[in-house]
């Protein structure tokens, strides 16, 4: 049980890649504020991991999800937006380092 009397499914708990990729919007779509948190420089880095970790707890205890289903089926969208953003991302940053590679081995060949 949370502090507000609300216990939390075992079912519900796990990973949540929409808390941990859109963490602030995630926690203002869910009434929960605690991923604001990830506005602080540096600590953020650990604190998104946290909330990917603890969001669907945290969302669970402060909405009024009627069942574990329709909770679900909320937070499914939010899964497959930040699996899909966490994908595009990690493309992204693999294309930049392959770019700064060649540009460093472009410019290195010049001076040889």
């Amino acid at each position: 049980m949370d502090e507000n009397g609300k216990s939390v499914p075992q079912e519900i708990k796990g990973w949540n890649w929409g808390a941990f990729m859109y963490n602030c919007m995630w926690g203002i779509g869910n009434k929960t504020y605690l991923p604001l948190l990830s506005l602080i420089p540096i600590f953020n880095i650990v604190w998104i991991f946290v909330v990917g970790f603890k969001g669907n707890e945290w969302a669970w205890q402060k909405n009024n999800y009627k069942d574990v289903e329709t909770f679900k089926a909320v937070q499914s969208t939010w899964n497959r937006a930040g699996l899909v953003g966490f994908i595009i991302t990690i493309v992204f940053i693999l294309i930049y380092i392959f770019f700064i590679g060649a540009l460093i081995a472009s410019i290195s060949s010049e001076y040889e």
